[in-house]
């Protein structure tokens, strides 16, 4: 019995795990239609959103070479659905809202994070407990579970940065907590922390600030300070969400790591296996639609291979994990690097155009085959 209460137990762990991995996975945008445009956009937004959940980065789709991505963010989804939202307007009619819910491939998502060199934020991922008083004029109180809604635009921004808040079950004795929060203390409201799993504090204290509101944050990690930071505003909910930002931005410094790829630069790489122009066409077209290419110029070609001298945003390494799996290519070979000796032209500045040999610093031919 007590060996399938542990086996239980675990399977319990491991479906949390792979649960919140298809959480990470997946986004919901808004659209104005079901047409295939305006999908084609919400792929691209959705695939935004999820790099961002992936690796704690607010502008993860940002770094060079992801808009590449994103405009061909159908090759990386897995499934989609429409759902509508009833609200209500501003003069009290109904309104509908239609949600795209798309669901991304976690393999190709991963292939495309590691080849452009972003940092992947591990799963499991901590879940720190939100310590937040709120001063309205009345005094500071706790927000606990009992009123998790008026958190809710902190809990709910830092599932959109890929992880969760957990609150205080707001008990008289927690309640207490609200001085140490208000004063900074950051040593007592771990103490009171102990309870909650991981040892980890996001503490706000929200107040009125002339005419809007000023939160000043702190988030401990297992008793160290790993960041400090205040926002004002006019709107108290926009206010409280910059906790869930600044939180995750810590966790992603202190835990999320970058994938080994490698440094961006013009490298030269022949590719062989061309029959005809047809073949060189298809290769061209495919060199371009990849993410970590961002030119390509040729360098010189024969009956059946040509060689490239290719604009690569993460290295050669980055463009072999775009590559590999693929049905176009397959690498056939790889060179060592060189330098200016090897080159005979006594550190002279060469045209590539009119030397077979790489420049200083660059690699050897890289060699693909074309399928």
């Amino acid at each position: 019995m007590l060996l399938l209460a542990s086996f239980t137990a675990s399977a319990q762990r491991v479906e949390g795990t792979r649960a919140a991995a298809r959480g990470v996975y997946s986004a919901e945008v808004e659209v104005n239609t079901q047409n295939a445009a305006e999908r084609d956009t919400g792929f691209a937004r959705a695939l935004a959103q999820v790099l961002a959940k992936l690796s704690g980065d607010a502008n993860a789709a940002s770094q060079p070479g992801m808009a590449q991505a994103l405009r061909r963010a159908e090759r990386y989804v897995e499934g989609f659905d429409y759902r509508q939202d009833e609200g209500v307007s501003a003069s009290g009619a109904p309104s509908f809202d239609t949600m795209l819910v798309v669901r991304f491939d976690q393999d190709k998502v991963d292939s495309l994070a590691a080849a452009m060199g972003l940092a992947i934020w591990p799963q499991p991922r901590p879940k720190p407990v939100l310590w937040l008083a709120i001063d309205d004029g009345s005094g500071p109180r706790l927000v606990g579970l009992p009123k998790a809604a008026a958190a809710n635009s902190t809990l709910e921004r830092a599932k959109k940065r890929g992880y969760r808040l957990g609150l205080p079950n707001g008990s008289a004795a927690e309640q207490a907590v609200v001085g140490a929060i208000w004063r900074g203390d950051t040593a007592a409201v771990a103490r009171a922390s102990r309870r909650y799993s991981p040892p980890m504090q996001l503490i706000g204290k929200l107040y009125r600030n002339g005419g809007g509101w000023k939160a000043d944050w702190v988030f401990v990690d297992n008793g160290k300070v790993l960041s400090r930071w205040s926002e004002e505003g006019s709107d108290a909910r926009q206010v409280m969400a910059t906790g869930a930002d600044g939180a995750a931005d810590a966790l992603m410094k202190r835990y999320a790591k970058r994938s080994e790829a490698g440094p961006p630069g013009t490298y030269r790489v022949a590719f062989s296996g061309l029959d005809s122009a047809d073949d060189y066409v298809r290769l061209s077209g495919y060199l371009q639609q990849l993410a970590v290419v961002r030119g390509i110029t040729p360098l010189s070609a024969t009956p059946q291979s040509v060689e490239f001298n290719l604009d690569l945003v993460s290295g050669l390494s980055g463009l072999a994990r775009m590559v590999e799996g693929g049905d176009v290519l397959v690498a056939s070979g790889s060179g060592d690097p060189v330098d200016s000796a090897d080159m005979g032209v006594d550190g002279g500045v060469v045209d590539p155009l009119d030397s077979p040999l790489p420049l200083p610093g660059e690699s050897a031919p890289t060699a693909y085959r074309l399928r």
